[in-house]
């Protein structure tokens, strides 16, 4: 795995247009700026690795478009050492973003073979979050609370385990919408019976599977 001269500058290019959509926060567009994305991709489609879409993985998922990583994190507002979860791994990028703000990360992936994929795939690029496979539209109770809990596919409702698994002050940070379109969704736990909800624009998610998701 080589990360050039000319990927950096690819990458310096990514965070420039990610500016210019609007990301504002410096220590997401920095942490960006540091992941080798081309990492994720087979040489064949590197050039596809710093536009700013979303691009197939295989089992029917993708890796995030990179303004919807950026935007999501941002909500999140999370600052060194907080204990985040986030449901749907994937491919691993959100979750390298992540670590490179130094949190705390415990990721859970629905499907094993991505799961079993990325678990592999992510310590050889130096990150080592705390994986779990299983239904993570239930959450991840034997951890909780939590900081901050990002779900990075398409649920169909917010599901109540994940605002339970939220510490005071928490936010959970979720689409919400049908299969074709979601609403991004800021909740956060203001006292165990009281909870913030706030919108922010749509977006396209693969759908969230699980018990609590579509099934």
């Amino acid at each position: 795995m080589t990360d050039s001269y000319k990927h950096k500058g690819m990458r310096r290019s990514l965070v420039r247009i990610l500016k210019e959509k609007g990301i504002t926060d410096d220590a997401v567009l920095n942490a960006i700026g540091r992941i080798p994305r081309h990492y994720f991709f087979d040489q064949v489609f590197e050039g596809h690795a710093y536009q700013d879409k979303a691009f197939p993985i295989g089992e029917g998922q993708t890796i995030s478009q990179p303004y919807t990583v950026a935007f999501q994190t941002s909500l999140l507002e999370v600052k060194p050492k907080a204990k985040i979860l986030e449901i749907g791994t994937g491919s691993g990028y959100q979750a390298c973003v992540l670590q490179e703000l130094g949190v705390n990360l415990f990721t859970i992936e629905y499907n094993k073979v991505l799961y079993a994929r990325t678990k592999a795939f992510l310590p050889k690029m130096g990150y080592n979050p705390r994986f779990f496979v299983g239904d993570g539209s239930k959450g991840l109770r034997a951890h909780a609370p939590y900081d901050g809990i990002i779900v990075t596919a398409g649920a169909p409702t917010v599901p109540d385990a994940l605002v339970k698994q939220l510490k005071i002050g928490g936010k959970l940070v979720i689409p919400v919408g049908d299969k074709s379109t979601q609403k991004m969704l800021r909740i956060t736990k203001i006292a165990e019976d009281q909870v913030e909800q706030e919108e922010f624009d749509n977006f396209s998610f693969v759908p969230l599977l699980g018990d609590k998701g579509w099934n």
